[in-house]
């Protein structure tokens, strides 16, 4: 019969421990000598032995926890002492493992802190055994033992404490550097993980568990940004949408791996203040609109933002002159609608957190801004929500409107007077009115008994309502219409009435109609749109509202296919009404998901070519996504049979290029890698210009984010980044040769002349498949014979091609004309050339210029030919006075501010009178013999012309004559006289920063050529903006004027002024308050505009913008530049405040960034003098505490800083602003730069310093960086660890290469790693080993090796000896 293992247990132990009788009777009087005892434990050992052997492995655990029990249900302290050396001595002859016996010791349930005495002996024998343990399991047993500790109450007995101190010991031999157990960066998770930050450790435990924590402290500086809390984004700047910014959505931390002590920043609040900023919000903390998901956090800055206008309203004198204020109050609303809308923010939360800081401040100045904005929700979504969510908003009515309470003086209640209706802030005026009366009607809907009477104070303004919606005619002159709509856009009997006002009012129902530019044109006859401020003055639910109907009707219209074209009216007053965010569902969304479509769908081709023309000519900051998804739209468009038509193809086209010119430079590569799985969707079937326009974007757009930093451009026609170019190089299309080409017109030729039958001819030269060279032969004709010769056959066939296949006929013509130009015998012939060349354009009428030209721009001729190729290009656009005369007149007569412009139609008319567009061959027609009378059915044009049309065309143009040098002086010419068609550019600024970054190569020594571009596109909108818009008044004075023999120079109190404009009036935010100014206007130089319709999207961006605008048109090398920018904060400047040190080095990062790769990598070169310097080279220079010396923000406040903390925090802040472009240059850098200077612990500390905060983003962007900066780290340990005598901060770097290993590169580089940790020193290697696995050593040998290295005296901690600089480390780890 088998024994069981408790009873075999038993005879063992107990046999040990039985006393004889006389001993119990005589108890304390016996001792066993020490021989007896140790005969006693061999024999007990022997028996256990014998048994354990026989035991199997899985019952090892479980017997293990008998013997604990066993020993645990002794009560004489020498028995258990006894027993506990039975148990130590197991553990030294291998006999058990101490892991197993340590963890049932402090798992024991009898392990309990009154027991003192077995406390003190259990803690006593797992202090001797501990050693033995693996570095998991001592992890493992330290989380056990703290949490054993934590039983253990405030207060006990001062008898027991020295009992009780066993337990700290463990801990402290534990946390011993020199001993080594574990990597103290296990120990120092475990501990952050049971106390974080703020949470006091155990009092038993003293100042052990802080003093860790703190010798942490240099580890969360070497992966902490110097001054983080004060680096801002630009928002909608490309930097903005990399991981940098990322926030934890509960703390609003920034989510910085391994759990050390980091610190808090205010970022969200900058973020949200700014215009057009709620996706990079959305970016920030990781809020996806698919998941409704509430972020409190996001609620209460949200909240506070509103509680910042309320104050800032008390101080501000006007509200309607479209100032500060108001755009504050637009902004604020915008941002409630959507974060509320999709969940993240709860509206109710919000009223009463409002009521809860605005309670007793007495803030009443804005209240009816305020109302306003939440009048914005409630209207919108009151029918779909319960009435419970709204009824807040009478708790803040209370407390801001208290005008309901009797007055002393008077004893009666106050009524709040009607304002005055014929201005816009009218309508805010009434908001709360408003708001009672959609609180009512829902309460009447639901026949609730939560009806509420209308308050006193708002009579009036009830009563005046009520009375202006029983009288039936309402003047579009005053504010009265948007007051109705406002008040009852949920009761639809009352709001029948003031909408169908406004609808009929742009509709142009009546019997008038107006012609259109063209022929056979007519639409409907209103030609005045609603003008801005009143679609202000309407809430979002009533503009909701007006572009539902307007959107439907343009939907029935297309399924009635109306020959009546719609109202100029209606097409601008839609356009306007796209410009807001709040209404994106209904309006930019529904614009391209349904009613293109919809119109597609009907065939309504006029229509279809409105609703391209306001894409192209009326839309502002429209999402990318929509942009690509239009772009794909417009690619299957254009292979539809019935868009093969002369107009309806060439707006086709044109809106394409628009869409992919205008692709902004960090859009490019986020929105095509979604199209990478189907290129079809964003490549043309049809246009090998559009396809060229697409390549030029992405390389234009690789190079200005530095995609491909590193990898130098090869320079050829194109200017290709070189991964570009090597794809060309390898995929390279054969070109027809000019010989060829020549042959075949003048084979073709024959066949014209020889051929009599009329359909035979028509058939032969328009025939599908038939070579497109249909136009060369029309120039022979022209060149070569009397001009009346052309007869109705070559019409005839030039309408069979059809649109769609002219196109092909254009490019070859393009061809043929420089290989005609380059053989021309000059002179006569030539001007007979240029001559015939202008009437096929604008007398024919065969081709329109921004066609012909962008095929000729868009050629890939080399050398010569694209001289010659250029050179027609110039005399097309500058020889004979059409186009100049057009361009002139056009950019004389009218603005580009359609949104302020009520007689646009007018002028367009006007216009178009004087220069028509024929777009049928209309010209032709009339010259052939006989002539032919044509009534083409024109598409209605509201906005364009040929000029407009240009403009996408000019562009290419100018940035094909950039890139071949002896042409640079036909592009001054060109800009001389059409550089005024600048003035209705969308994003002119952003075209120059995209052009003199991309070719900053070609125009470094063309200075001239550099200013002229500047100088052409500024000018062009001078009239336009307030004097200080763009560049600064020094450069206007300066940098203007072209002085070969004496170029300016400027110094350095320009380049301060110049970074303090950004700093002053962008990128500061007041202490302890919201920078909200920077939503609305820029003070200062930078004047008020309404960002809805700007070219950027907020004040920051268009300062950035305009700064580097200005840097890189300065007649100074790339490098020159770069210095005197890091030399604003890197020398004593008198004009940068000390107190703002780090919002200068924030903007400076910024701005270097932005600039082309010679302006930033300078900071290379002062990175490696400060690695040079005395100060980091000979430890005796500065003798301190290096972790104080690199902590820029404590070293600055108190003026003890040094030039090497100011290199680390302006390198920390450039590198903060890089793309993961730009910083993939560091590991080159490391390997090749810094490697074979790095000799001293400080500099190998600097390095870490430096490159450390930005490991995660590698981690994230690039890993192959990551892994390779993770190498160089121990290559330059090893040479330190060779060249040093002495490492004092070993605990330091060691915890540091863990937090590396653990948080980042894992085992990925072990192999290397191995090698470099076997050469170095026995104490750096102890703590090393347990990243290598392999050089485990047993813990004899540990401890050996540990007493033999030559330690100096503070090597167990970071924290310096007395007399070495300050003792108290920094508690917190300021960013």
């Amino acid at each position: 019969m088998a024994i069981s293992m408790e009873t075999q247990l038993q005879s063992i132990f107990e046999d040990v421990v039985k006393t004889e009788v006389i001993e119990e009777a005589f108890a304390g009087m016996f001792m066993d000598t020490p021989e007896d005892e140790r005969t006693k434990l061999v024999s007990c050992l022997g028996a256990f032995r014998q048994y354990w052997s026989t035991l199997p492995q899985d019952s090892h655990d479980q017997c293990v926890q008998w013997i604990v029990r066993f020993i645990h249900g002794q009560h004489s302290p020498k028995r258990i002492s006894f027993l506990y050396d039975c148990l130590a001595m197991a553990v030294e002859t291998n006999l058990l493992p101490p892991r197993m016996v340590c963890e049932a010791l402090i798992s024991s349930d009898s392990l309990e802190w009154e027991r003192t005495q077995l406390w003190a002996l259990t803690f006593r024998l797992i202090r001797k055994i501990i050693g033995g343990v693996d570095y998991k399991g001592v992890r493992d047993l330290l989380r056990a033992l703290l949490e054993k500790i934590q039983t253990i109450p405030n207060t006990v007995s001062s008898a027991v404490v020295q009992q009780l101190l066993a337990a700290r010991e463990v801990v402290e031999y534990i946390l011993d550097r020199n001993a080594c157990l574990l990597p103290a960066y296990f120990a120092i998770t475990e501990i952050r993980k049971l106390y974080p930050e703020g949470k006091l450790s155990h009092w038993l435990l003293g100042s052990l568990i802080s003093d860790f924590v703190d010798s942490f402290r240099p580890t969360a500086r070497i992966n902490s940004i110097c001054g983080r809390c004060s680096l801002l984004p630009v928002v909608n700047n490309s930097g903005a949408i990399c991981n940098s910014w990322k926030l934890d959505p509960t703390t609003l931390r920034f989510p910085l791996r391994g759990l050390l002590p980091y610190d808090k920043t205010g970022l969200l609040r900058y973020v949200l203040e700014q215009p057009y900023s709620r996706d990079m919000v959305c970016n920030m903390l990781g809020l996806n609109k698919q998941h409704k998901q509430r972020c409190p956090v996001l609620e209460d800055q949200l909240v506070d933002l509103v509680v910042y206008a309320m104050e800032r309203s008390e101080t501000e004198e006007q509200f309607d002159d479209g100032g500060t204020s108001q755009l504050l109050w637009q902004h604020l609303s915008s941002q409630l609608i959507f974060f509320v809308l999709f969940q993240f923010a709860s509206f109710p939360h919000m009223v009463l957190s409002l009521h809860q800081k605005l309670a007793g401040r007495g803030l009443i100045k804005g209240r009816d801004h305020l109302m306003w904005v939440l009048l914005q929700f409630i209207s919108g979504s009151i029918q779909k929500n319960a009435l419970a969510d709204f009824l807040p908003v009478m708790k803040l009515f209370d407390l801001l409107y208290p005008e309901k309470e009797v007055t002393a003086h008077t004893n009666r209640r106050e009524c709040i007077p009607v304002p005055d209706i014929n201005k816009p802030q009218s309508t805010h005026a009434f908001a709360m009115t408003c708001i009672w009366i959609h609180l009512n009607r829902k309460a009447q809907n639901d026949n609730s008994k939560l009806q509420i009477p209308i308050p006193h104070s708002l009579k009036l303004h009830h009563e005046f309502l009520q009375q202006s919606l029983r009288n039936k005619s309402l003047p579009m002159t005053d504010y009265k219409i948007a007051l109705l709509c406002n008040a009852y856009s949920t009761n639809s009997e009352c709001f029948t009435l003031p909408m169908g006002v406004l609808v009929e009012t742009i509709y142009g129902n009546g019997s008038m109609r107006i012609t259109l530019p063209g022929t056979n044109c007519m639409a409907s006859g209103s030609v005045t749109p609603l003008p801005m401020n009143l679609l202000d003055s309407l809430t979002v639910h009533a503009k909701m509202s007006l572009i539902h109907s307007i959107a439907t009707r343009v939907i029935k219209l297309a399924h009635a296919k109306s020959s009546i074209a719609l109202a100029p009216a209606l097409v601008e007053t839609y356009s306007r009404l796209l410009v807001y965010m709040e209404i994106e569902s209904l309006g930019i969304k529904g614009f391209i998901s349904q009613l293109l479509p919809n119109v597609f769908k009907s065939h309504a081709w006029g229509i279809l070519h409105t609703l391209l023309e306001m894409f192209s000519y009326r839309m502002h900051h429209i999402q990318p996504h929509y942009r690509v998804q239009l772009l794909s739209h417009l690619h299957s468009l254009a292979a539809v049979p019935q868009t093969n038509q002369n107009q309806l193809h060439l707006c086709v086209e044109s809106t394409a290029l628009r869409l992919i010119t205008a692709l902004g430079s960090s859009e490019v590569q986020p929105q095509f890698t979604r199209f990478l799985s189907d290129p079809k969707t964003v490549l043309s079937a049809e246009s090998e210009e559009l396809n060229r326009a697409l390549i030029l974007t992405l390389a234009r757009a690789t190079h200005v984010t530095d995609f491909f930093t590193g990898s130098d451009s090869i320079q050829g026609t194109c200017c290709f980044p070189a991964p570009l170019q090597a794809f060309f190089k390898q995929n390279n299309v054969p070109q027809e040769s000019r010989f060829n080409l020549k042959k075949n017109v003048e084979e073709e030729y024959r066949k014209w002349k020889s051929m009599t039958n009329e359909n035979d001819i028509i058939t032969h030269f328009s025939m599908q498949g038939s070579p497109p060279l249909f136009l060369c032969l029309l120039w022979k004709m022209l060149l070569e014979t009397d001009q009346n010769h052309i007869n109705q056959i070559g019409f005839r066939v030039l309408e069979r091609i059809g649109a769609r296949a002219l196109v092909a006929h254009v490019r070859t013509f393009a061809d043929f004309l420089v290989y005609e130009f380059s053989t021309s015998a000059g002179g006569q012939q030539l001007n007979k050339c240029i001559e015939i060349l202008n009437d096929m354009v604008w007398k024919y009428n065969i081709v329109t210029l921004d066609r012909l030209i962008l095929c000729l721009a868009m050629r890939s001729h080399e050398g010569n030919e694209a001289q010659v190729c250029y050179f027609i290009i110039q005399l097309l656009l500058l020889k004979p006075n059409d186009f100049r005369n057009r361009v002139s007149d056009f950019v004389k007569e009218n603005a580009p501010e359609h949104w302020l412009q009520s007689d646009w139609h007018t002028k367009h008319m006007t216009y178009h009178k004087k220069y028509p567009e024929k777009l049928y061959f209309e010209g032709l027609a009339e010259q052939v013999n006989p002539p032919l009378q044509l009534q083409s059915q024109y598409l209605p044009i509201y906005f364009g012309n040929v000029c407009l049309r240009f403009l996408p065309v000019f562009d290419i143009v100018i940035h094909r004559f950039l890139e071949l040098l002896p042409v640079s002086k036909s592009l001054e010419t060109l800009l001389d006289h059409l550089g005024g068609l600048y003035k209705f550019h969308d994003r002119p600024v952003t075209y120059l920063y995209n052009t003199l970054h991309y070719y900053e190569m070609h125009l470094r020594n063309r200075t001239n050529l550099k200013r002229k571009l500047v100088h052409a596109i500024m000018s062009s909108l001078k009239d336009n903006r307030t004097p200080g818009w763009c560049l600064s008044e020094t450069y206007l004075k300066c940098g203007m004027n072209p002085r070969e023999d004496n170029v300016w120079i400027p110094d350095d109190t320009y380049y301060c002024k110049l970074i303090g404009r950004l700093v002053d009036n962008i990128l500061t935010p007041s202490p302890g308050q919201l920078r909200a100014l920077s939503l609305c206007k820029s003070p200062g130089p930078f004047p008020n505009c309404d960002w809805r319709f700007n070219e950027f999207p907020n004040p920051a961006a268009h300062a950035l913008h305009v700064t580097c605008v200005e840097l890189m048109a300065l007649a100074v090398p790339g490098k020159d530049v770069g210095n005197a920018l890091l030399s604003v904060v890197l020398k004593s400047q008198p004009l940068v405040p000390r107190e703002n040190i780090t919002a200068w080095m924030n903007a400076i990062g910024l701005v270097i960034t932005a600039l082309p790769e010679p302006y930033w990598v300078v900071l290379h070169d002062r990175i490696v003098s400060v690695i040079n310097s005395p100060a980091l080279t000979s430890e005796t220079e500065w003798v301190g505490y290096p972790f104080q010396l690199f902590d820029f923000t404590a070293c600055h406040q108190s003026y003890s800083e040094m030039y090497c903390s100011y290199v680390l925090a302006l390198a920390h802040a450039v590198w903060h602003h890089s793309s993961i472009g730009q910083l993939s240059l560091i590991p080159k850098f490391l390997s090749e730069v810094l490697k074979p200077i790095v000799k001293t612990e400080f500099q190998l500390l600097y390095v870490y310093h430096l490159v450390g905060p930005f490991l995660q983003r590698f981690q994230q962007e690039r890993t192959r960086c990551m892994l390779e900066i993770g190498v160089a780290f121990y290559e330059m340990l090893q040479t330190v660890d060779q060249h040093s005598k002495h490492l004092t901060y070993m605990d330091p770097i060691c915890d540091f290469l863990y937090h590396v290993k653990y948080m980042f590169t894992g085992d990925s580089v072990k192999d290397q790693v191995e090698k470099i940790i076997c050469t170095l020193r026995p104490a750096v290697k102890l703590r090393l080993r347990f990243i290598t696995h392999s050089s485990k050593m047993e813990p004899a040998a540990a401890a050996v090796a540990t007493a033999t290295a030559p330690q100096p005296a503070n090597v167990s901690s970071p924290a310096p000896q007395s007399g070495a600089g300050p003792v108290n480390v920094p508690l917190s780890v300021a960013q």
